[in-house]
């Protein structure tokens, strides 16, 4: 499996509402939070459990009351200390975990680690989620993961919403019982644009995607806008089900 790197902010291409298919690399440091936060009126107004595969949310709406799942990033590889403060304030937030099996004083010992280093997902407004991003006392190494765009002639940071529909399809694979999955920070082109499914069987029921034949294995893969492609093992074709 890939290292993943993902301490960078997302870029994106010249145009209205446009982003990029890759993320460049900044420092560690964390931008200086302003004193007066006012909410950015960018997010979507379209419901992610309508829009199945979508890979990024619109951002023309005024939704600052709307709950949403926002990509968070730390530094130094502190995301589990900040989830587990976000989970004890009563915030619903999801980390990706990787188990693996290390011996230890002769002994098999299971240990768990962050799958995407420096990230994990939390859903709440922006305003709920920004009263943690920006507490420079208890999470000095906490903010958005944002994505550039263009409004007008101004470039905006908008803070990556993912659709809810991704967040269930990322907890499923995540959690199958699988060494043959593939987390990339890079986008696969094969699961950018094909036939979408929905796997109705085996330890990746559940997932929606779009399938193609990667590593000379049938899979079913999801891309995070800017931020990752997830895709599963092999699936059987008989545990998967059309649709448009």
């Amino acid at each position: 499996m890939e290292k993943y790197c993902a301490t960078s902010d997302v870029k994106c291409k010249v145009g209205d509402n446009q982003s990029s298919q890759s993320a460049g690399l900044t420092s560690n440091a964390l931008p200086e939070v302003l004193k007066s936060i006012k909410p950015m009126n960018l997010q979507i107004g379209v419901s992610t459990n309508n829009a199945l595969l979508r890979t990024s949310v619109d951002t023309n709406k005024d939704t600052k009351d709307t709950h949403h799942w926002y990509a968070l990033r730390t530094t130094y590889g502190r995301e589990r200390k900040a989830y587990d403060y976000l989970v004890a304030h009563g915030v619903e937030a999801y980390l990706p975990l990787l188990k693996s099996v290390k011996m230890v004083d002769g002994r098999r010992t299971t240990i768990e680690g962050s799958r995407i280093p420096n990230i994990f997902f939390a859903c709440g407004t922006e305003d709920e989620l920004k009263t943690f991003v920006y507490d420079n006392v208890n999470l000095p190494y906490l903010r958005f993961y944002y994505r550039h765009t263009h409004v007008g002639y101004k470039i905006v940071k908008v803070p990556l919403v993912v659709p809810d529909n991704q967040i269930h399809s990322l907890k499923i694979i995540c959690a199958a019982d699988s060494d043959d999955i593939v987390v990339s920070p890079e986008e696969v082109e094969k699961f950018k644009s094909g036939q979408k499914v929905r796997i109705t069987g085996g330890k990746f029921a559940g997932v929606t995607g779009i399938v193609a034949r990667y590593q000379s294995q049938l899979r079913v893969g999801i891309i995070i806008e800017g931020l990752l492609t997830v895709c599963t093992a092999y699936v059987p074709s008989a545990f998967l089900q059309k649709f448009e």
